[in-house]
This record gives structure tokens, C-alpha cells and sequence, in this order.
């Protein structure tokens, strides 16, 4: 076993003040011998996701974010929103751990065979804590990349990935033919598309501006509506008869969006049948909503019958459910078109230091199409 890592490293933590504020900073903690079946990777890259976005700083007002200090003392400190102050009292005084995905190398390993075969190997790591320099994980978190594979390749390998993978299985699992998905001009959005075109899937993809229209069609989607724009409650019930898109993942959340494309739906369902009875059609719809990049109320119109469901889908509740031999297969074809159909592009690296930057917070914090931050904790 390798004893040559360093012996600590440095963590970001988000916490909660009992005054009503949250802080970011960095602290220097121990790095663990590793246990028979772990390793100890060097976290080289980790992307800021909407779904580490949700602990690291959804809750702040970044409006009023301000950062004291340097180097290794730098905070971030920005007063907590507005209505949210119930909400994050459970996190008062609780400094958490955020990055739920990330890659480096593997310098450290247990004595377990498979445990040391990883030993100088480039892996792509999933765990919750990756906002970090060095994590101790078990060797079952890790996905060795394919020979080649850049550590920024693979930082986002897991998430959007197998959350793209985990919609499309959904849907053939519960029988369902096509997809609607909202925030679609997003990472995982183009991701989903790619996925959809090539397994041959009739995807409706739903943004909120015209530039982003003009970028999925440009990638080859055939639907993508523009839910700003005047007729578009229309043309999603047209486009939802065509494909027979019942099922719907909706990373919005807040809102009525989500009850409009089950109105859609419905409309849909009903297209060319007799006076529908007071129960609606007999279609069932499905809505999930996997995100809250909209944290107002969901807004529920209930105009489309009884025959539907509404829940929340996650992905490492999905994997579970999925199985280990599902989930080994969706995680090999993840490696094997890393750079095709899985690759991620990003529009700024930062260091720890930089993300808890005031002006650098308030950008990523935005989560704007095409803005996706990557972290690298080794400079």
C-alpha cells in the first residue's frame, strides 16, 4: 500500500449561521490512511452542478455576498434569503461538505487487489464531499476512465450522465414511448438530446429563450419549444400527439410549467375522441420534477383529468432501484463516449480559493445556460 500522499488537504464547507447568514471557507483537514477495499484520489476536477449548487449556496442572498481574508483564510459570507430562514434552520452551526462529482488520480490504495489495480489510475469518483484537494472513497465510487481520459474529461461523468441514462430507462421501464424535458439547452439537456437521437427516442425539448431554440436544432433536436413564446401551450399539445411524449422531467420545479405540459398532455389524449366524461382521458401522464431552479411553489391546475402522477425522481435513489448490473452496464457506456455523447463543456475553471469569491459567486450561482463552472482544487 502507498503511504505517499500528503497528510492533509483542503475542504469547503458551507454553514449556516444562527445570525442568519451562510459562510463558504476552506479548512485543512487530515487525509486517511485508506481501508482494504478504498483509495485516496487527488481530486483534480469537480463541477459546480445545480444539484451541489443546492447545499454549497441556494440558500444565500448573493446579492449581499461579501469575501474578507486570503489565501486559505478567504470567507464568504452573504445573508440568508428571505423565507428560506425555516428551511435551513436544521443546517445552523453545521459546516457541510458539497461536489458530488469529480476526477483525479488515485494516489493511495488499500491492499486489496482491486483496490491497488487502481493505484496511479485516472477515476472519475461520485461521493458528496469533492470540493476538495484529497477523499478517501471505496473503490466501488469509482469509474476508472479509459486510457487517455482527461481528469476535466471525466469530472462530470456521474451525474448528468446517469441522470440522462436514468430518464430514458424510466421511460422504457414504465412503458412510456417519448420524453418531454424542461431546461433542455442545459448540460445535461444537450446531453439527453444526443442520448435520444442516437438510441432513437422522440425527445420535446422545453427552453425559455430563442438562442436556445436555435442551439438544440443546430445539435440535431427536432422538437424544442420555446415556453416564452405566444402559442407554445399549442404547439407542446401538437408536438406531444406526434410523439405520444406522456412522461415529462422537469428540472424548473417552482411555477406552472409542470402543469402545463400535463395539460398538454391531456389535450393531447383527447385529440379526436368523443366528449370526454369527468374523469378525462384514460392516459396516464406522468411528471417528474428532478430539480429547483425555480424555488417559488409548484403551482398545480388540476385541467387534466384523473389519470396521471406527479413525484420527484433523484438519481441515487434511481440506481439503487436500477440494480449493480444495470447500473455497472449505464456507468461502462458513460466511460466508453465520455468525449461523444457524454462529453461536458464548460465556460470557466476556478480554484477553491476563486469560488468563494464574491463576483465569482454571484455568476455560478445564476446557473445560466452555458455558464457551467468547473473547480480545480489543485491550484
Amino acid at each position: 500500500m502507498s503511504n505517499s500522499h500528503p497528510q492533509s488537504g483542503l475542504e469547503l464547507r458551507s454553514l449556516v449561521t444562527d445570525d442568519g447568514h451562510l459562510k463558504l471557507f476552506l479548512r485543512e483537514a487530515p487525509v486517511p490512511e485508506p481501508g482494504a477495499d478504498e483509495v485516496v484520489v487527488q481530486i483534480e476536477a469537480t463541477p459546480l452542478n445545480p444539484s451541489d449548487q443546492a447545499t454549497l449556496i441556494a440558500p444565500a442572498d448573493v446579492s449581499t455576498g461579501e469575501t474578507t481574508g486570503s489565501g486559505v483564510d478567504t470567507v464568504y459570507t452573504a445573508k440568508i434569503r428571505p423565507g428560506l430562514e425555516n428551511r435551513v434552520k436544521p443546517r445552523v452551526g453545521k459546516p457541510l461538505a458539497a461536489g458530488n462529482e469529480g476526477a483525479g488520480t488515485v494516489v493511495a490504495a488499500g491492499p486489496s487487489d482491486a483496490a491497488q489495480a487502481l493505484l496511479g489510475k485516472t477515476v472519475a469518483v461520485m461521493d458528496g464531499s469533492l470540493y476538495c484537494q484529497y477523499r478517501k472513497v471505496h473503490i466501488s465510487q469509482c469509474l476508472p476512465l479509459n486510457e487517455g481520459t482527461t481528469a476535466k474529461q471525466g469530472a462530470s461523468c456521474f451525474v448528468n450522465p446517469l441522470t440522462a441514462l436514468g430518464f430514458v430507462d424510466t421511460m422504457r421501464t414504465e412503458g412510456f414511448k417519448a420524453i418531454v424535458h424542461t431546461a433542455a439547452a442545459s448540460n445535461l439537456g444537450q446531453m439527453l438530446n444526443r442520448i435520444c437521437l442516437k438510441d432513437g427516442i422522440d425527445l420535446i425539448n422545453i427552453v425559455r429563450k430563442q438562442e436556445q431554440v436555435e442551439l438544440l436544432k443546430s445539435q440535431g433536436a427536432r422538437y424544442v419549444l420555446d415556453s416564452s413564446a405566444e402559442g407554445f401551450d399549442g404547439e407542446l399539445a401538437a408536438a406531444i400527439e406526434a410523439t405520444q411524449a406522456y412522461v415529462a422531467f422537469d428540472a424548473i420545479g417552482g411555477g406552472e410549467l409542470g402543469s402545463r405540459i400535463m395539460t398538454a398532455m391531456e389535450k393531447a389524449a383527447l385529440k379526436g375522441t368523443a366528449l370526454p366524461g369527468p374523469y378525462g382521458s384514460d392516459t396516464f401522464k406522468q411528471l417528474y420534477i428532478y430539480g429547483s431552479l425555480d424555488l417559488s411553489p409548484t403551482v398545480i391546475h388540476r385541467n387534466f383529468g384523473f389519470s396521471w402522477g406527479i413525484n420527484s425522481w433523484l438519481l441515487i435513489p434511481y440506481m439503487t432501484k436500477a440494480g449493480a448490473e444495470k447500473s455497472a452496464q449505464l456507468r461502462q457506456r458513460v466511460a466508453d463516449e465520455l468525449t461523444t455523447t457524454f462529453a461536458s463543456h464548460y465556460s470557466d475553471e476556478i480554484s477553491l480559493i476563486e469560488a468563494l469569491q464574491a463576483d465569482v459567486v454571484a455568476q455560478y450561482s445564476q446557473q445560466a445556460t452555458g455558464k457551467k463552472y468547473l473547480i480545480t482544487p489543485q491550484r
